[in-house]
């Protein structure tokens, strides 16, 4: 594997950017070559802030920077797709911001660019690479808990009503499903794959989003995952996953944990997982690896896995009603 250094370019420099950014610091082979926003003062500063070399005022502009190898996007999700394409279109490789869209017709087309076009593409479900996580795959696979035969987890938080915001405006794609339920979804979909049932309710709130839904996943040899987010509800943030022999507790935040509660063969044990930077790093290092490498997906996150949790999240949306003004 070469050790060339990735050059990233970031798309929208909000909350999560920074986050991102934040992260991008752990990374010994990584920089931010340079930022883009539709406000140059965002720009500006968001690139003072991270010691940047170039800010753009166009996302354009960054979309056609040759230094940049891959970019970062992250927009609200409602634009993911409309970014994403004019980064492949450009010949640009793309990590883009989880839920990787508003539907999966969406999704579909952003894969179907990237592989015409032979360019990296890659939900960026970070919590997926963190060590947390790394481990339960681990002790599943060795059969330390049997077979898997219920998932439990949540994510959900109290907000104040914003009908401008994010997270309550329809035509940004508000809600809780899309914003935070995609992990709990994800949780499930890494450890029993495609669901065959799906039940699902939600409480709709007075801008017309999802203020909280809870949906259970059906599966072929009747396993069982039961969910549920909330952008109005504070909830324990736990994660679960009971197997015939045992089971794997992630601890609050599970998301973001660095411990996890192991109980198998009668005994319990807490085994820390420890993980350097903010956690948005192990992304960041796993695009780079697949760029190294000439991958055009993460075989931890392929591409027909993102399909499938979109297909999955419409089908929950068609279940509780909620509809977006841009479908």
């Amino acid at each position: 594997m070469t050790t060339k250094t990735i050059n990233w370019g970031i798309l929208g420099p909000g909350a999560i950017s920074t986050k991102f950014a934040t992260g991008i610091a752990a990374v010994p082979d990584a920089q931010i070559t340079a930022v883009g926003s539709r406000d140059p003062n965002r720009a500006k500063k968001f690139a003072k802030d991270f010691n940047i070399p170039k800010f753009y005022g166009n996302y354009a502009q960054l979309a056609t920077d040759p230094k940049i190898d891959i970019v970062y996007i992250g927009t609200p999700h409602s634009f993911h797709k409309e970014h994403t394409l004019l980064c492949l279109n450009a010949g640009k490789h793309v990590l883009c911001e989880k839920p990787f869209a508003i539907n999966a017709t969406e999704a579909k087309e952003m894969i179907v660019v990237a592989r015409d076009k032979g360019l990296f593409l890659m939900e960026a479900m970070w919590s997926r690479y963190l060590p947390t996580l790394v481990k339960t795959r681990a002790l599943i696979a060795a059969g330390k808990i049997g077979d898997v035969r219920m998932i439990q987890a949540d994510f959900g938080f109290r907000a104040g009503v914003n009908p401008e915001g994010r997270l309550f405006n329809p035509k940004l794609g508000g809600g809780a499903l899309l914003d935070v339920g995609i992990y709990p979804l994800s949780l499930a979909h890494m450890i029993l794959g495609t669901p065959n049932q799906i039940k699902s309710l939600a409480e709709i709130g007075s801008t017309g989003v999802d203020e909280q839904t809870a949906f259970i996943l059906g599966y072929d040899s009747g396993e069982l995952a039961v969910l549920s987010t909330a952008v109005r509800t504070n909830t324990p943030h736990e994660a679960t996953i009971i197997g015939t022999e045992g089971w794997i507790r992630i601890h609050s935040p599970w998301w973001i944990s660095d411990t996890l509660t192991l109980k198998s063969g009668g005994k319990e044990q807490t085994i820390p997982c420890p993980y350097e930077g903010n956690g948005y790093n192990y992304e960041a290092i796993e695009a780079g690896n697949c760029l190294r490498t000439g991958k055009l997906e993460s075989e931890i996150m392929p591409l027909a896995e993102t399909l499938a949790l979109m297909s999955i999240l419409d089908e929950i949306r068609a279940q509780i009603g909620l509809r977006y003004p841009m479908e």
